[in-house]
Order: structure tokens, then sequence, then C-alpha cells
């Protein structure tokens, strides 16, 4: 809390020196302290009431809009002509106090679509006909261009590949957490990565037909579409002005006190219901943030507590988003498969597939000893070969070992077909000339999912994967986790596809997404959460909510208490509503003046705040 109060004085200097200074106005004016006879509630009323006047004048005139801040410039005009300056200046600092809680829960600015447009391509390089290279800017490239990229760059556009063999790192556009092999005839996209190994390509997508400038489209066309919700004080603004001038005329008529009529305005003012909405908010703000969710759209909170379709990416949310060893196996006598392990670890030491760095990372991880490894060369496209502990080894693709005219025996090719169906990928391992076995990788599957999901079962929300992985990935997960649908192969058109299928049938969806290719779902999801700690920059700066430290097991909570606030923003709003109806009455009565109506106004405006206050620490029950 203090640091945000440190932001907003940084970033309103202005808006937080004028509401000081009438709270300290309307303080000197309570006491009875004049200057030269001057109310120095006529501060607040300057400070704080003019923008209401003129907020309120440019939306009557200019767009013939009556809203909230119609009715409470009627009552400040009103209380100032009758001499009653503190309930004028009262008034004036409650709705600005309302509209600054409001203001700090709005959304702040994003830069996800100037993010997404950085990771375009500066530059490629082109080849001529003679064979010479330049480089050029990408927007320079035309379709039919021959080009080439050398490990670690991003490819500059959409083609295929003419010569060379590689991995690439497709996790921009499809979500997946492993690279994919390439060679010649194979499609490439813009945005993607090279690993390793250089290859020339034929451009034939270039500048705004490329996937990257198309996903950049989708989220722009998928930020523009989305609604915001209302004010409520503002949604019934033309009812309540009505309603408080045909009863404050009516008074004037039937007692002929103008008093009374300008009492029924000041307490008829909705500052309760201008407070109902944004204090609920910032305490569930408050809360969420002690569970690990950032909530960066105000009305981020109101949305969820309608949802009850919840769309998982499945990489980096309910997987880690990174492979790891799931089992080796081995098919010589005699050779277990942690030695099987050991040996392929260590000649993968020098290798720059993800594949390789990720049988090293988890080998290392055992604290066992590595083999002496000599001859080692990079195969591209294939795997690896060396010669371990004195043994020629090689380790790679099916591919790899054919070529050698290695056959695998039948026992580790079900085993290698067992091991497809869960999606998992396989490096094939040969020792001296012979085939030793296959080390699995696959995306590990977070230990908290199956609660998360379980949880959410509990809330009455459905739980729907939505993946750029093969059906086998997906399959692999869906058996171990209760999901009401897979969907898979999907490319961010396809997930946006169908979160506006689902919206245009009245189900509101909730998007959990972690990588670039999920911002375009994420930004039209009727709310998107995204991963924090793991996501990319896009992806969090397209959502509603991040998860700041990835922990999916905080989800059931967060919706429960986005449940739990609108409960609490309902009770806000029917409490208001009688206390004003209620003060009305003793209003026409003569019971209350403008400034003793004023204090009750306001009394009910604090009981709404510390109603909402209790959402701080609420917990949802197991």
């Amino acid at each position: 809390m203090l640091t945000e109060v440190r932001q907003w004085l940084r970033e309103e200097p202005r808006q937080a020196a004028s509401l000081g200074v009438s709270a300290l106005a309307l303080l000197l004016s309570f006491v009875d302290v004049r200057v030269d006879w001057l109310d120095p509630a006529w501060l607040a009323v300057l400070l704080c009431g003019v923008p209401i006047l003129r907020e309120g004048a440019e939306g009557l005139f200019t767009r013939f809009d009556i809203r909230a801040d119609v009715l409470v410039s009627l009552a400040l005009v009103a209380s100032v002509i009758i001499g009653e300056i503190f309930a004028a200046g009262e008034v004036a600092f409650i709705m600005q106090l309302g509209a600054l809680l409001e203001e700090r829960t709005v959304a702040r600015a994003r830069a996800g679509i100037e993010r997404l447009v950085r990771l375009t391509p500066r530059t490629a390089r082109r080849l001529a006909e003679d064979g010479t290279e330049s480089v050029i800017p990408a927007e320079a490239v035309r379709a039919g261009d021959r080009l080439r990229v050398l490990p670690g760059e991003t490819i500059p556009v959409d083609g295929v590949i003419l010569t060379g063999q590689t991995a690439i790192d497709q996790s921009v556009m499809t979500g997946e957490s492993l690279p994919v092999d390439k060679g010649p005839g194979d499609a490439v996209s813009s945005g993607t990565v090279n690993q390793f190994g250089s290859f020339d390509m034929r451009a034939e997508k270039v500048g705004e037909d490329s996937a990257l400038q198309r996903m950049i489209r989708l989220v722009q066309s998928a930020d523009a579409g989305k609604a915001r919700i209302v004010r409520l004080a503002d949604r019934w603004a033309t009812w309540i002005v009505l309603t408080a001038l045909l009863a404050a005329a009516g008074t004037w008529i039937v007692s002929g006190e103008v008093l009374r009529a300008v009492t029924i305005l000041v307490v008829f003012c909705p500052c309760a219901l201008v407070l109902a909405t944004p204090t609920a908010i910032m305490a569930a703000i408050g809360n969420a943030t002690r569970h690990g969710m950032l909530v960066k759209e105000g009305d981020a909170l109101e949305r969820l507590a309608r949802v009850r379709t919840v769309a998982f990416d499945k990489t980096g949310t309910l997987t880690y988003g990174t492979p790891g060893v799931a089992r080796a196996v081995s098919a010589l006598p005699g050779l277990a498969p942690d030695a099987l392990l050991r040996l392929t670890a260590s000649a993968e030491e020098r290798s720059e597939h993800p594949l390789g760095k990720a049988i090293v990372r988890d080998f290392r991880a055992t604290g066992a000893a590595a083999a002496a490894v000599e001859a080692f060369r990079m195969l591209p496209g294939r795997g690896i070969s060396a010669t371990v502990d004195g043994t020629p080894l090689l380790a790679g693709n099916a591919a790899l070992l054919a070529e050698h005219g290695i056959t695998l025996p039948p026992e580790l090719e079900k085993e290698a077909e067992h091991a497809r169906q869960q999606g998992q990928s396989l490096v094939y391992v040969a020792l001296d000339g012979k085939a030793a076995g296959l080390v699995a990788l696959a995306d590990e599957l977070r230990p908290t999912a199956a609660e998360t999901l379980a949880g959410l079962r509990r809330c009455g929300v459905d739980a729907v994967l939505l993946t750029g992985d093969s059906d086998a990935a997906a399959q692999s997960v869906t058996s171990r986790l209760p999901l009401s649908a897979v969907r898979s192969h999907c490319l961010p058109e396809d997930k946006l596809r169908w979160i506006r299928q689902q919206e245009a049938q009245g189900q509101p969806v909730c998007m959990i997404g972690d990588g670039i290719n999920d911002a375009p779902a994420l930004k039209a999801a009727f709310v998107g959460v995204a991963m924090g700690g793991a996501g990319s920059d896009i992806a969090v700066d397209a959502a509603d909510m991040a998860l700041v430290q990835d922990d999916i097991r905080e989800l059931p909570h967060i919706i429960a208490l986005a449940r739990r606030m609108m409960r609490t923003i309902t009770c806000n709003l029917s409490f208001s509503l009688l206390l004003n109806f209620a003060a009305i009455l003793l209003a026409m009565t003569g019971l209350l003046t403008p400034v003793s109506g004023a204090l009750v106004h306001n009394a009910g405006s604090v009981l709404v705040i510390v109603n909402s206050a209790l959402l701080l620490h609420w917990q949802a029950r197991g």
C-alpha cells in the first residue's frame, strides 16, 4: 500500500495535493476556524468541486450524457447558493476521493503490441545469384529471395528451407516446449529462432503477410473488441438524477422550504454508490496480491466472477515448459539405464541441441561423474557422434542410426512407440555399431496441476486445454488431469477463434497462458491470466492478471475471491441505496439539514469502505 501511495504521488502530484489541501480545509471548517470570516471549506469546493462541475457540464451539453456528476453538480450549486459551504465541500471531496480509488484500479498503459513489434527482425541476409551475401533491412525482402539464416538468428520472413539441417524454436508461434528439427522442404515462420546450423531458405510470405505480423494484428483486433464494464453509479445516473429532482421539487412545492429541497439533493448524491465498487475491487486486489496474483485491469475481477470456463495453454502453465528426461531405456544386456544416461550425457556435453542440453542438465543433477569423451562431432538435423570411454557412440534420431545401418530391436521399437504416444521426444543411442537404447524426454507436468483443476471443478468451472502441441502430447496430459475438453495443433488464430466462438454462445472464457503465441487469446478472452514468472513479457502485457510466482494453485482462490467481491459490491450498493432513501424521507420532513444530511450520507460511505476492507484478508474455504 505504501508503494502504491508513493507511485500515486509521483504520477499525480497535483491530484494528491488537491485532495490533501481539501481535507485540511474541511477539518478547519468543521472546527469553525475562519480566515477573515472566509470559510476554509471554499478551498475544497474550488479544488474538488470545480472539476466535477466541468465534467458534468461537458457530459450533459456536449454528449447529452447524464451521469452521476450531474446530480453532484446540482447539489454543489444548490448548497453554495443557500450558504452551506461545508456541505458542498464535503460532498465534492468524497466524490473526488471515490474517483481516485476508481482510477487506481483501472488498467495501466500496456506495451504488449510494442514488444511484439520489437520482436520483428530488423535485418536479413540475402544471397545473390553468384552466392555473395549482403545484409539488408527485413522489410526489403521480396517473395522469392534466397536468404541465409545463421545459428541463433531470428528468421526474418516466412519461407521454405532449401539447404541445411537445423532445429527451430517455434515457441513464439505454437508454444511448443521442444525445438523442431527442420531440413530441406520444411516451412519456417518469421519470429522463430534458429537454434543451430545455418541454412538457406526461399522467402514466401513477407511484410504484412508474415506470421509475426499477422499475430500483431490479432492482438490489436482482440484488444479493440474487449468490452469495458461501466460504473454502476453512471449506469443508473439518469434515473437517480430524475428521482432526486422530482423529490426535491415536490418537497419544495409542498413545504415551501428550499432548505429541505437542497438537503434532498445533498443526501441523494451517490457517494456511497460511487465508492461501493472501487473500494471492494481495491480490497480484493490487495487480497489477490497476497496470493501471488497481480491484477492489472480494474474490472478484471468483476469479469472473472462470471467465468465458468478456464482455457489452459499446456506448455509453461500446466507444465514447466522445459524438456526433462522422463526415462532411459537400455536394449543391451549388462547396460543399466543409469549407465546409458551417463554415456549419453557425457557425449552431449558439447552439444548445442536443446534436447542434448536437457539430458546433460538432468544428469548433472544426479551428481555422478561424467565419462571421458573424444572425437566429438555435431551432425545437424540428425544428432551427434563421439567416442565415450573408448567406445564409439551415436545419439540422435532414428534417421542417424539408419544412416549407419543400425536397426532397432523389436522391444526398443515398442518402447519408442509407447513414448511417442505419450508425446515424448526421443534420442536414440548406439554403442559400437549396435542399438543401445533410447532416452525419452518430456515437458514435466506441474505437481499442482491436478490439485488446481480439482479446485476449479469445485468452483463449478470447466477446464479446457488449448495447445499447439501434437495430439499425443495433448493426450498424455489429458490422461493425468481432469480436463473437460482438449484441442491440439492450435495456432494463435485457432485459440482466438475458439474463444470468440465460446463467448458468442454466452460462455465467458478465462485464458491462462505464458507464451507470445498466447497473447492474442489473452487479449480476446473475457479474462486473460499470464504466468508472470516463466511467461514472456508480451503475454504478461496482453493479460488482465498475472501469476507472479507461476503458482496455479491460487486460481481457485482467486475465482472464489472474485465472486465474493461481487457479493460485497451488491451488499454495498443495496445498503447505500437504502440509506439514501431513508435520508430522503428524513430530509422531506425537515429532520435533516444539508450539513447533517451530508454527515449521515457520508457515514454510509465509511460503512461501505469498512465492509469492503473485510475482503483484504478473506480466505476461500477448501
